[in-house]
């Protein structure tokens, strides 16, 4: 609880859908009232799907504000419209994705990626940042991504732009805690969210300009499929990811990496097993290229892999 008995002010970005809008909601919901939920999205038009899903909490535990996180003017317009800019907690959602050749992708296209998913969280945390220095009080949370942790195929830009967030964060977190501000990942695997599902079939129906025909076949005919096929074995919910992230604000002492999905702990394990490198990449490599059509065996063969010592360096939603 916050000091003396009052709710925790906690601002969350990208709650329109997805993860930002269930984190949302958990929040607002509890029990015991113990927070301010602040949430914010760029279009407030967009709106109706949330204040739908708080239902009567919106209003009482839940506000609303308008907030784009790629703009340094409406991050502090936000920021001062909040009660002395006091910000208890931070929930850095808001990310886009892309995927696809990179042959094909401009790179306007590629920075606004990172404008969104790097510069827009760090704009976020310069924001709140030095109050909760001041104050030597307050948690960061950062939504990351399995694949801030291990590159996937296809996946590029959106990969490097979850890198980039994991090493900025991994380097401010040493100086936080010496003002003890706490500041903590969560990083998800695969999430099924209607985001994810328009994606798959939009670029499946895509043209790819800039790439040869084999790359755009493997990506189409053999990635593509594979994909929804992970995402139907490893998948979790948005409500699971807001669950997960809950317990993580209520630990007492919170951990700066928290995987949500045991499955995916041997596919990073497997990263730092071999220093070269090449462990992990000829095993992608045989996955995706080789053992296409096995892909169902594998996913079975990843959940037998994941035993009980792995589990312990997740953050489960139950």
């Amino acid at each position: 609880m916050a000091s003396g008995g009052e709710q925790k002010v906690v601002l969350i970005t990208g709650c329109s859908s997805g993860i930002g809008l269930r984190i949302a909601v958990l929040l607002a919901r509890d029990e015991q009232k113990r927070y301010h939920v602040i949430a914010t999205m760029r279009d407030l038009r967009k709106k109706d799907r949330l204040v739908e899903a708080a239902g009567d909490t919106y209003g009482q535990t839940l506000t609303l504000l308008s907030l784009d996180v790629c703009s340094d003017d409406s991050v502090r317009k936000c920021i001062d419209s909040v009660k002395d800019r006091h910000i208890d907690i931070l929930i850095n959602n808001a990310g886009v994705g892309l995927l696809g050749p990179v042959e094909s992708i401009s790179m306007d296209e590629m920075k606004k990626v990172f404008e969104t998913n790097f510069f827009g969280t760090v704009r976020m945390i310069k924001e709140v940042m030095p109050d909760m220095k001041k104050r030597r009080a307050g948690h960061i949370i950062v939504m990351s991504s399995v694949m801030g942790l291990q590159g996937v195929v296809f996946n590029d830009v959106y990969t490097a732009s979850k890198f980039a967030i994991e090493g900025f964060c991994e380097s401010m977190a040493v100086q936080l805690l010496k003002f003890n501000v706490k500041l903590s990942l969560i990083e998800p695997g695969p999430v099924h969210t209607e985001f994810e599902t328009k994606m798959m079939e939009e670029v499946a129906k895509m043209e790819y300009p800039g790439a040869d025909a084999d790359t755009v076949r493997y990506f189409k005919d053999v990635y593509i499929p594979s994909s929804i096929d992970i995402f139907e074995a490893l998948g979790q919910t948005p409500e699971d990811i807001a669950k997960c992230t809950k317990k993580v604000i209520e630990s007492s002492r919170p951990r700066f990496r928290n995987l949500t999905n045991s499955l995916y702990t041997p596919i990073v394990a497997m990263k730092y097993a071999d220093e070269s490198g090449g462990l992990s990449v000829h095993t992608f490599y045989n996955l995706l290229f080789n053992f296409g059509s096995l892909m169902h065996i594998t996913m079975s063969i990843l959940k037998c892999l994941t035993c009980s010592c792995l589990r312990r360096r997740t953050i489960s939603p139950d």
